[in-house]
């Protein structure tokens, strides 16, 4: 798993930037429970291209990760509202899903 978040790392030190290797980096680093890196190049991915609905997932998944349940549900929200503009029904449907797995506000 090092070797290739450490490409991706080299590959970002290098100059590039987008939203895509930002959230290749974010799913990295939450699959090996450093959510707090993950959240970096969440926010990271959705600064570059805020119509990402794959960059709107994982910083929601990531913010839950770090314990961050309202800035989830608010990451969460935005992305299925990106999801349902642009058509992409799957990543709304599954965002909906992550929505009502988080604790009630209150």
């Amino acid at each position: 798993m090092a070797d290739l978040t450490d490409n991706l790392e080299a590959l970002l030190a290098g100059g590039t930037d987008n939203a895509a290797l930002r959230v290749a980096l974010a799913t990295r680093y939450l699959a090996a429970g450093t959510a707090e890196r993950a959240v970096e190049h969440a926010r990271a991915a959705v600064e570059r291209d805020a119509d990402y609905s794959a960059a709107w997932r994982v910083l929601g998944k990531a913010l839950a990760a770090a314990g961050d349940d309202d800035e989830a549900r608010s990451a969460y929200e935005r992305g299925i509202e990106v999801a349902d503009r642009r058509g992409d029904e799957q990543a709304a449907k599954e965002m909906r899903v992550f929505l009502r797995r988080l604790a009630p506000r209150g």
